[in-house]
């Protein structure tokens, strides 16, 4: 017993003495700097999980909303080579969307019908596709399937919209998802019935053995730049052109703000100080060639909404028309805080010609056109030599879907993605709760492409 007092009062003493009290300080300090670093170490793991899972979480949102859109094409699409084409896509995005769902941390009986979903579309659409590349209809069975795919395809998109939204939010995070797997994501895909994904499987079962911001607004950027006609001009007529442009009894002060020459257009920009406005707020860029105005933007407060849409139309259009831009027809637009977005096609002999594309940005309070965008007039606009020996819309529809409701018709000029253009009859019709233009080559009666309308209460858009 005097031994082990003996060492205690020996470790005692050597407490006491300043190096071992230095050497347990210093390793206390390590210790809590391990621990530092190890946690935040977990923290930046976590945050990088937590931004892969949303990465792969929004692309999945997209692909599905692609599914949802080209499925609905495949349902008014009305020859085999258009269809096959359309087809493939379904086959393409479903696969991807499969990609992306297989990347997210939740195991559930919900994302297991979602997986087995997704590689039935994509099975099927592939199936089919066969059958058009092989130059065969698809058969009014098959056009009920696709329905049917299309209306779980909708579901599917609302639910991964609803969770998109409750993810923004704060409501749930991946963390969450991860930790309470089955029953957080149940709660999240109330949308779907249980008995939804049940049918979906049962429904699915006869297949085993076979195992979308206006229209054509990503118009041409043609390299020959063929609406962008003069001679180059200098800083100081840029400048008087912008002036004018933008008003001369609104522009308080102007200013160079640089030349963009690493672009396919080059421009002099400049920033614009309106009166009654405290700084600059107004950008312009005009072409070194020919002085045409490429873009504009001004930002101001905008008050209560008091212009309708359709006068917007028109002191849009009256607006271009007083700044050389003639013929040009509203097709497209998009509402937003106060300001509306409206695209305008030129209209050439009552033919719609969608690469020469304006858009203009116009506030809903007072009218005042506050921004313009015309890259695809400048790289596409001149007088077209349009074929005088077409068919006729009658002749143009007599292979369309037959379930499709036409609602208007009329001759439009569309781009191709082998930066060409095709004479088209353009017919804007509706299947069930589905607004569809479809696109007719006005020469050989070719189904050449099918836009899906969406009409929100904000605008009407395109996919």
């Amino acid at each position: 017993m005097g031994k082990i007092t003996d060492k205690l009062i020996d470790w005692k003493n050597r407490l006491k003495d300043r190096h071992m009290l230095s050497v347990i300080v210093v390793l206390f300090t390590i210790i809590v700097l391990m621990g530092v670093w190890i946690y935040k170490k977990q923290v930046e793991y976590r945050q990088a999980s937590e931004n892969q899972y949303n990465m792969a979480f929004f692309e999945l949102v997209d692909y599905v909303q692609n599914v949802e859109t080209y499925l609905a094409k495949s349902l008014i699409s009305s020859t085999p080579q258009h269809g096959a084409e359309i087809l493939t896509n379904v086959w393409k995005e479903a696969n991807l969307a499969q990609v992306y769902l297989s990347r997210l941390p939740i195991e559930s009986v919900e994302l297991e019908k979602t997986e087995k979903f997704l590689n039935q579309v994509s099975e099927y659409s592939y199936s089919l596709s066969r059958k058009n590349i092989n130059d065969e209809k698809l058969s009014q069975e098959d056009l009920d399937n696709l329905k049917e795919l299309h209306d779980y395809s909708v579901e599917l998109e609302n639910t991964l919209n609803q969770l998109s939204a409750d993810m923004n939010d704060g409501r749930i995070s991946w963390g969450e998802l991860t930790k309470e797997g089955t029953v957080a994501f149940a709660q999240e895909v109330s949308n779907i019935s249980k008995t939804s994904f049940t049918n979906l499987e049962e429904n699915f079962h006869e297949y085993s053995g076979l195992i979308y911001d206006g229209a054509f607004s990503e118009h041409l950027t043609s390299k020959e730049k063929k609406g962008l006609t003069g001679e180059n001009i200098n800083e100081e007529e840029a400048k008087q052109i912008a002036t004018k442009f933008i008003g001369e009894d609104k522009v308080e002060e102007i200013s160079l703000s640089g030349k963009s020459e690493n672009t396919s257009m080059i421009t002099y920009d400049f920033n614009a100080k309106i009166n009654g406005e405290d700084e600059p707020n107004l950008s312009i860029s005009i072409t070194e060639k020919g002085g045409h105005v490429v873009f504009m933007n001004y930002n101001r407060n905008i008050e209560a909404e008091s212009v309708s849409q359709e006068r917007a139309d028109e002191i849009g259009k009256d607006f271009l028309k007083s700044r050389g831009f003639d013929n040009m027809k509203e097709t497209y637009y998009l509402k937003q805080d106060g300001i509306v977005t409206i695209n305008y096609a030129y209209e050439q002999d009552d033919v719609t010609v969608y690469p020469d594309l304006i858009k203009l940005k116009i506030a809903l309070d007072n009218g005042e056109v506050m921004g313009i965008e015309t890259t695809g007039y400048l790289n596409n606009h001149e007088k077209r030599d349009i074929p005088k020996s077409i068919i006729t819309a009658d002749e143009a529809k007599k292979d369309l879907n037959k379930n499709l409701d036409i609602k208007s018709e009329g001759l439009a000029i569309i781009p191709t993605e082998w930066e060409s253009e095709i004479l088209c009859w353009e017919f804007k019709g509706k299947i069930d709760d589905t607004d569809f233009l479809v696109y007719v080559n006005a020469e050989t009666g070719k189904e050449e492409d099918i836009l899906v309308i969406v009409n929100t209460p904000n605008g009407t858009l395109t996919h």
